[in-house]
């Protein structure tokens, strides 16, 4: 799994004119699931993410992690993070889970964030979707589950 984790002080995703998602203070997580990812790798995700230690505390310092400041999260399916751009100008995406893999992998990582006592919004899977943010720092972390 490969995620994309931004911290920000509002985040939003819509379809169309219909916001379907948005979170002031928190995270944005771009959510990448590979063919070969399982629980596993969602498990190990959330649980760095969620402890993930950004955000200033008094002194200025990035100290505070999502439960330290009431934090929300949004997470937005993103099989574009494993684009292959290594042949041509066209991104090959071998690489990615297909839905019958990605999706339930993409559901099951969200309610392990819920189940850390986190409020959790959301895209729709497979759906063409605008995002907006506004990055607070900014502060983006690329996870990469191969790597942890």
């Amino acid at each position: 799994m490969r995620a994309v984790v931004t911290a920000v002080t509002q985040a939003s995703v819509s379809i169309g004119d219909e916001t379907v998602g948005s979170i002031g203070r928190g995270y944005l997580i771009l959510l990448g699931v590979a063919k070969a990812d399982t629980r596993s790798e969602a498990d190990l995700l959330a649980r760095k993410i969620c402890g993930l230690r950004v955000f200033s505390d008094e002194a200025g310092k990035m100290n505070e992690n999502l439960a330290q400041i009431g934090g929300e999260v949004l997470v937005v399916s993103q099989f574009t993070l494993f684009a292959d751009v290594k042949k041509g100008n066209r991104p090959s995406f071998f690489r990615a889970a297909g839905p019958e893999t990605a999706e339930p992998l993409y559901e099951y990582f969200m309610e392990q964030i819920r189940s850390r006592g986190f409020p959790v919004e959301h895209g729709e899977f497979g759906a063409h979707m605008q995002v907006e943010s506004v990055n607070d720092g900014p502060v983006t972390i690329l996870y990469d589950t191969d790597t942890l």
